[in-house]
């Protein structure tokens, strides 16, 4: 069964049930779709204004990121594509050593949606914008015809500051730095999986998508340039993060694999589907490569924290092997794990 959104707004007295593109016209559709729906739903001091962009002030160094959600389906078990479009550009800040501020967001509805998947959408999006402490400023709407989306697709950029003792960056790793992933592996790209037209089966794996930036930001607070690097494994997976990890700093990656963090769940699911989780998508854990000296500090402080209980330390940059990533099975032996070299998992995020 999905795990559906517990909206806390019921959907509002409306004199229309689906989306059409009288909606995307401009007119008086337009302005009760916004009105009535996104408005409602996202209201805040700087949205109200209803300008064609966003007034506000920020001091310091700023990062920037957006991202394109295309989730299929749109609602999958532990979320929907509301709430994983705002945690995937607050992570990505995050990545950055920001603290995420504002967002902005973008809605391509097809003709045909039903306004109460909307309305669940969007109380999801407001409800991952408080658990994140960010606000959606702006953005846009727009529909197509019926058959030339999927329900809905989703752009959200976003604009923070930059923490003041960050220092990310692949130039800073050195050869005895420490791996650590903030959570289990592979339970966001097997959740969708579960629920993927022709492919179901009985599994009570749950999507990880969460945000991530108030961990991050501990971690800053107590090891500043220590936290050497940080990135978080959404397509392509960890493997793929790491060979981009070794690749950008000319050293190997040597890991542990009775190190990885998976769950029983998702391992069977991705034994039975013949997937390796190293390569399968996450949406609510990081990679930190972090100096050796603070390693064990730093796995503490995140498993401390709700959102970080399942992490681990998984390896260790090594001065053999420079650009590969090199991983020691459970019967001793070592193989390469190369980059995804292909589509894996379609339409995960």
């Amino acid at each position: 069964m999905i795990l559906r959104f517990t909206m806390d707004c019921p959907l509002p007295k409306l004199d229309f049930d689906v989306i059409t593109l009288g909606h995307g016209s401009g007119g008086v559709l337009t302005h009760r779709l916004l009105d009535k729906l996104i408005f409602e739903a996202l209201h805040n001091p700087i949205l109200d204004q209803e300008h064609d962009g966003a007034f506000f002030n920020l001091p310091g160094d700023l990062a920037f990121s957006t991202d394109s959600f295309v989730v299929h389906p749109v609602f999958f078990p532990g979320g929907n594509i509301g709430e994983l479009a705002v945690n995937g550009t607050v992570n990505d800040l995050a990545m950055c050593g920001a603290i995420p501020r504002y967002l902005s967001l973008g809605l391509i509805l097809e003709e045909g949606l039903p306004v109460a998947e909307l309305w669940e959408i969007l109380q999801a999006i407001k409800h991952a914008c408080a658990e994140a402490h960010v606000q959606i400023v702006t953005g846009d709407t727009k529909v197509v015809d019926k058959g030339k989306g999927d329900k809905i697709f989703i752009n959200t950029t976003g604009i923070g500051t930059v923490h003041p003792k960050a220092r990310i960056g692949s130039e800073h790793i050195c050869v005895g730095d420490q791996i650590l992933v903030s959570g289990p592996l592979a339970a966001h790209g097997m959740a969708i999986l579960s629920v993927r037209e022709g492919l179901a089966f009985e599994s009570s794996i749950v999507s990880d998508t969460r945000s991530v930036n108030h961990l991050v930001i501990s971690l800053l607070d107590a090891f500043g340039d220590r936290i050497k690097f940080l990135r978080d494994p959404t397509r392509g997976g960890v493997a793929t993060v790491l060979n981009e990890i070794s690749q950008r700093s000319n050293h190997g990656i040597r890991l542990q694999e009775k190190d990885l963090p998976v769950s029983a769940e998702v391992e069977g699911a991705c034994e039975l589907m013949g997937l390796d989780p190293l390569y399968v998508a996450n949406e609510g854990i990081f990679i930190a490569v972090v100096d050796k000296d603070i390693a064990e500090s730093a796995l503490n402080l995140i498993q401390s924290d709700p959102k970080g209980a399942g992490a681990a330390c998984i390896g260790e940059v090594v001065s053999t092997h420079p650009g590969q990533v090199v991983i020691k099975s459970l019967i001793g032996g070592s193989r390469v794990v190369h980059m995804l070299p292909g589509e894996q998992l379609p339409r995960i995020c």
